[in-house]
C-alpha cells in the first residue's frame, strides 16, 4: 500500500458532501448530527470492528492542555477508556470495554457528572493477528492519600471481542505491580512483548555481581529505564530482552518477525530516539533508521521517531514529534527502511538514490512547533490490511476563534455568548491576531483510491480520540527467535561471541595509516607499531534512585557525562585489525580501541551494544559519531575492507606458518580456530604470535598486570586469581587511583638506612616538607589525600588533577595565591576604576594597580588518557619521571581516565548523602 499525501490546497476544500457537513458542523461548534439509532449499513461503513481510546481533553487545573513528554512514558492522565465498534461507521454503536475492570455495572449506572467514577488511564493498543484480541496498557485510578510508590502501576490487559472477556495478563497483584508495563504487542508465537521498568535481567545480573537488586534510572537520572521484555500469554516467564540504559519503547513486530522499537540513545552526548530492531530473544540488535534524521525546520526542537508500525507495502509508519511540545498530536510519516538508513542517506548498495526517505502519510501541511497547523494534527494513524489502501486516523482540524467576534467580559449570572469557531483558511492563517480554538479530535477514514476523507467517529468538544485501530485479520509475520549464527555451548555459558573484521574499517574506508595489507605483514609493519592493539570492553553501571542509594552528584567526579562504568576486560586486535572474542550475554556493553600502552584511540563508543546468549555477531568495523555513512546495520553497510585469506591452508603473507588460514578468514578467525577464542582479560598482555621466527625474532611479550600493583587492586581477590564472566574492573578514585600517589618509592643505600632518592609522589607534590612546614608543591600540583579546600567531597589530589587552579607562592611562611600586575596591550599598567571609569586612589592619592591570579591548567581530562598529556608526558621516554610509575600503574590511570575519570564507579562505594 502506498499512501497518498493530500495537498494544503486540497485540505481547504471538502471532498464529499458528508465530509463538508462534518467539517462545517464541528468547526462551528454546532451539534453533531451523525448519531443514528439503526444499525443498518451506511455509505461510510467498513465491515470490520474498530477499537479506539477516547478521553477527556487533558487539561490542568487552570484549563491548560497537559502535553506528555516522550521521556516520561508512565505519566498518568486519568479520564480515558477503550471503546469498540462492530463496524467502522459513524452510526455504529460504541461499547466501553474497560470500565468493567474497575467498576461494577451498578457503580457505572449510578455515576453522575457531579459524582463521576474515578478516572483511569489507558493507551498503547495492539490487535492480534486473527483480529480477535486486543492487548493494551492500563493504569487503575489513583489511590487517594497514598504515596507515589503506593500508587497503581501501568499493567498489561487483554480483551477478547469474541468472548467479551477482559483480563489482566499478569494475574498476581504482586508481580503486576513490580514495574511500569506499557507498549504491549503480540509475537508470532503467542507471547507478548512489552516495555517495562521491571528490568528483570538487569536485576538478576546485579545479584550475580554481589550488588543489591534495584531498578536503574535512565541516563538523565529522571525516570526508571523502561526496556523490552517478553512474557507468555498467561503473564508467566517474564524475560528482559533489551539492555539499553534509557528507554526502549513502542515495540512492534515486522513481517520478518523481528521487533522494531524506538530506542532513546542517551549515552554520553547523545540525546535522540532512533529506530532499532532485534530478534525476539534480543539477538542481532541493530539500528535501522534515524541517527542523523532529527534536524527539522518544522520545530525548534529535534524530531523523534515513535509509535511505529509496518505498512502493508513494507514501509514503516512513524509519528514524528519533539520530546515535548506545546500541543497534543503531531504528524505521521512513512519511512523507506529498505533503502535508507537516514532521511537523505541510502544504504550502501543504493548509493545515489535520492531521498527523502520519509514523507508525510496524509497531509503535507502539518506543523508541530506549537503554532497553528493548517493541516490540523494527528493523534494516531492505522492502515487497513485488506488491500484497499484505506487508513483510520484520529485528527483534529485546524480551527480558530472568529477574530471579528467581539469578546464580552463575563457577567455574573449571565450565560456568556459562545465564541464562534471557524475552520482555518489562508486569510485567517495570515491574521496575526487569530487565536487557535480548542482541539477537536474525531475519527476518520481516508481512502487513497477514492481520495476521500470520511468520518467514522464524530468529534465531541472536550473529548479526543488518541488511538484507533481495526480489529481485522492480518498476515502472521515470520518468527525471528534467535541469531542466524548461534552456538549452544556459548548459550549454556551465558556468553556470546563478537567478530570484528577490521577496526580500521570506517564505513568501507580503510583508515589505517599504511593500509591493512601493509599493517598485517610483520615485515612491513613491526608488530609493536600497529596503532591499535586491544579492544576494551566496557559495561554501564545502573544508577539507583535515592530510595535505594542516596549519594551526592560529586560521586560522578568532574563530569556526569559518562555516569559510572566498569570494565569487562581486554581482547587482542590482530595485525589486520580483526578481533574475535567472547562477551557476557545480556549486558549493555561498549567497545574502545586501545593502543600498546593501554590508552584509548579515537572516540568513545556512545551507544550500548547487547548480545544474546549463544549469539555470534560479525560486524565490519567501526564508525565516528560525525559520519553519516551507514554503520551498525549489516544490510546497509559497504562491503568490508578485509576480504580475509586468499587461499586455504597457507599462512597470511610473511607470517608464522603455524597459523595457517582458511579461505576468507580474518587473522582473528584463524587465531581463534587454532588457539581458541578468548574471553576479555583484566590484564593487558601483548603476545607476538604472528612474526615468522624464520624471518625475524618475535617481539617480547608485554604485560600490564594488576598483580604488579603495590596499591589496592580494582578487582576482587577472587577475580584477581580467577577471572570469570561475572568479574568486573571497578575503579573508584579514592580506593584505587589515589593510593598510587602514596606508594613508597624510596631507594636506600646498601646500609638499608641512607636514602639515596625518594620518588614517592606525595613527597614532592605536597604543601608541606618533612618538617611539616609549608612549601609550594612541585609543579603546583598537590597530590595529598586530605579533603580539598575547594570541595571537601573530593580528595585534594583529585581536585588538583582534574580541575584548573591558581598558582601559589610562599609568603611569610604561608601558601597564598600568587598575584601578578595586569598590563594593557600597550604594556601600560592597568589601575582600578569606579563604575564611572574614574581612577580609584589609595590613601596617599596614588592609583591602585590591578593584580590577578595565574591559572594552572588541570593535568588530567575526563576525555581520556590521550587528552591528559600534561600528566603522562613526564613518564614517557625523555621525560623527567621515566620509570617512576610502573606500567601497571600507568595503565590503571589511563583506563580510569578513558572511561570518564569518575570519582566513584560504584554507587554503593560512594558515601551516602
Amino acid at each position: 500500500m502506498k499512501l497518498k499525501s493530500i495537498s494544503s490546497t486540497k485540505l481547504m476544500h471538502c471532498t464529499t458532501m458528508a465530509v463538508c457537513t462534518a467539517l462545517l458542523l464541528t468547526a462551528c461548534g454546532g451539534e453533531q448530527q451523525f448519531v443514528s439509532n439503526n444499525q443498518e449499513p451506511d455509505p461510510v461503513v467498513v465491515d470490520v470492528p474498530i477499537a479506539f481510546v477516547k478521553r477527556a481533553l487533558p487539561l490542568d487545573e487552570d484549563g491548560n492542555l497537559i502535553t506528555n513528554d516522550l521521556r516520561q512514558p508512565f505519566e498518568f492522565i486519568p479520564g480515558a477508556a477503550i471503546f469498540v465498534k462492530a463496524r467502522a461507521s459513524a452510526s455504529a454503536l460504541e461499547t466501553n470495554i474497560t470500565d468493567r475492570a474497575f467498576f461494577s455495572e451498578e457503580q457505572t449506572e449510578q455515576a453522575t457528572d457531579e459524582d463521576p467514577l474515578p478516572g483511569y488511564d489507558v493507551k498503547d493498543m495492539e490487535v492480534s493477528y486473527d483480529g480477535e484480541r486486543l492487548v493494551f496498557a492500563m493504569r487503575a485510578p489513583e489511590i487517594e492519600n497514598a504515596d507515589d510508590d503506593e500508587q497503581p502501576t501501568w499493567n498489561i490487559w487483554e480483551y477478547n471481542r469474541v468472548t467479551d472477556v477482559l483480563r489482566r495478563v499478569i494475574t498476581s497483584d504482586i508481580v503486576a505491580e513490580e514495574g511500569q508495563d506499557t507498549g504491549p504487542v503480540y509475537l508470532p508465537d503467542g507471547r507478548i512483548a512489552f516495555s517495562s521498568t521491571r528490568q528483570s535481567g538487569n536485576q538478576a545480573i546485579l545479584l550475580d555481581e554481589g550488588k543489591p537488586q534495584y531498578q536503574g534510572l535512565d541516563e538523565g537520572l529522571d525516570e526508571f529505564s523502561s526496556v523490552i521484555h517478553v512474557m507468555d500469554s498467561d503473564g508467566s516467564d517474564i524475560q528482559q530482552i533489551s539492555f539499553n540504559q534509557s528507554h526502549d519503547l513502542d515495540p512492534t513486530v515486522l513481517s520478518s518477525g523481528k521487533i522494531l522499537f524506538s530506542r532513546w540513545d542517551q549515552a554520553g552526548n547523545n540525546d535522540s530516539i532512533n529506530l532499532y530492531q532485534m530478534n525476539t530473544d534480543g539477538s542481532e540488535l541493530e539500528i535501522l533508521y534515524g541517527r542523523h534524521s532529527h534536524d527539522s525546520d518544522r520545530t525548534d526542537d529535534s524530531l523523534q521517531f515513535v509509535k511505529t508500525r509496518e505498512l502493508p507495502d513494507g514501509r514503516v509508519l512513524s509519528a514524528i514529534r519533539p520530546f515535548s511540545g506545546e500541543t497534543i498530536g503531531g504528524d505521521y510519516v512513512s519511512i523507506d527502511l529498505t533503502n535508507f538508513i537516514d532521511i537523505q542517506q541510502p544504504i550502501a548498495s543504493q548509493t545515489g538514490l535520492a531521498g527523502p526517505a520519509q514523507v508525510p502519510v496524509l497531509f503535507d501541511n502539518i506543523t508541530i512547533d506549537g503554532s497553528l497547523s493548517p493541516g490540523g494534527r494527528f493523534a494516531s494513524v492505522y492502515p487497513l490490511w485488506d488491500g484497499s489502501g484505506r487508513v483510520i486516523f484520529s485528527w483534529s482540524q485546524c480551527r480558530v476563534f472568529d477574530p471579528e467576534q467581539e469578546v464580552i467580559e463575563p457577567v455574573e449570572g449571565v450565560e456568556p455568548e459562545p465564541r464562534k469557531i471557524l475552520p482555518c483558511d489562508e486569510e485567517l492563517l495570515a491574521n496575526p491576531d487569530v487565536e487557535e480554538a480548542p482541539l477537536l479530535f474525531g475519527l476518520w477514514m481516508f481512502d487513497s483510491v477514492e481520495n476521500t476523507q470520511l468520518p467514522i467517529g464524530v468529534p465531541t468538544e472536550g473529548e479526543m480520540i488518541t488511538e484507533a485501530l481495526a480489529m481485522e485479520e492480518r498476515p502472521f509475520p515470520g518468527n525471528a527467535q534467535q541469531a542466524t549464527e548461534f552456538e549452544q555451548e556459548l548459550a549454556d555459558a551465558n556468553l556470546a561471541k563478537v567478530h570484528i573484521r577490521s577496526v580500521y574499517d570506517f564505513a568501507g574506508v580503510d583508515q589505517s595509516p599504511q593500509g591493512i595489507a601493509a599493517l598485517a605483514d610483520p615485515t612491513q609493519t613491526p608488530v609493536l607499531n600497529r596503532p591499535v592493539q586491544f579492544i576494551r570492553v566496557v559495561k554501564s553501571v545502573s544508577i539507583p534512585d535515592e530510595d535505594v542509594r542516596d549519594f551526592d552528584n560529586s560521586a560522578f567526579g568532574r563530569s556526569r557525562n559518562q555516569l559510572m562504568r566498569e570494565i569487562i576486560g581486554y581482547a587482542p586486535v590482530q595485525p589486520d585489525g580483526s578481533a574475535l572474542f567472547e562477551v557476557p550475554a545480556n549486558l549493555p556493553l561498549a567497545f574502545s580501541l586501545v593502543d600498546i600502552n593501554g590508552k584509548r584511540m579515537g572516540e568513545r563508543h556512545q551507544n550500548w551494544l547487547q548480545f544474546a546468549a549463544g549469539e555470534v555477531k560479525t560486524c565490519n568495523g567501526c564508525h565516528t559519531q560525525d559520519s553519516e555513512l551507514p554503520h551498525g546495520r549489516p544490510d546497509a553497510e559497504a562491503p568490508s575492507i578485509n576480504a580475509g585469506a586468499t587461499t586455504t591452508g597457507a599462512p597470511f603473507p610473511n607470517t608464522n606458518p603455524a597459523l595457517f588460514a582458511d579461505l576468507g578468514e580474518t587473522m582473528a578467525q584463524t587465531a581463534a580456530r587454532i588457539n581458541g577464542a578468548q574471553y576479555p582479560q583484566s590484564d593487558i598482555t601483548f603476545e607476538d604470535i604472528w612474526t615468522d621466527p624464520a624471518i625475524a625474532a618475535p617481539a617480547e611479550t608485554i604485560t600490564y598486570a594488576y598483580g604488579d600493583l603495590n596499591s589496592p587492586l580494582p578487582v576482587t581477590t577472587a577475580c584477581a586469581t580467577n577471572w570469570t564472566p561475572l568479574c568486573r574492573i571497578q575503579i573508584n578514585y579514592p580506593e584505587s587511583v589515589h593510593p598510587i600517589f602514596e606508594v613508597s618509592r624510596v631507594t636506600l643505600a646498601e646500609d638499608g638506612v641512607t636514602v639515596l632518592s625518594d620518588q614517592t609522589c606525595v613527597s614532592c607534590h605536597s604543601p608541606t616538607d618533612e618538617a611539616d612546614m609549608p612549601k609550594v608543591p612541585l609543579a603546583q600540583l598537590d597530590l595529598t589525600g586530605s579533603p580539598s579546600t575547594d570541595n571537601p567531597d573530593f580528595l585534594t589530589s583529585y581536585r588538583e588533577l582534574m580541575f584548573g587552579d591558581q598558582e601559589q607562592e610562599l609568603v611569610e611562611g604561608a601558601l597564598v595565591d600568587r598575584l601578578v600586575q595586569v598590563f594593557d596591550q600597550n604594556g601600560d599598567p592597568v589601575f582600578e576604576r569606579d563604575e564611572d571609569g574614574e581612577l580609584i586612589l589609595d590613601a596617599e592619592g596614588n592609583p591602585i594597580p590591578v593584580f590577578q591570579t595565574i591559572n594552572v591548567a588541570n593535568s588530567m581530562s575526563t576525555n581520556g588518557a590521550l587528552s591528559s598529556a600534561r600528566f603522562f608526558t613526564p613518564f614517557e621516554a625523555g621525560g623527567s619521571h621515566v620509570g617512576w610509575l610502573t606500567p601497571a600503574e600507568l595503565k590503571l590511570i589511563a583506563e580510569w581516565l578513558d572511561i570518564g575519570g569518575q570519582y566513584y564507579n560504584n554507587p554503593f562505594a560512594a558515601p551516602a548523602d
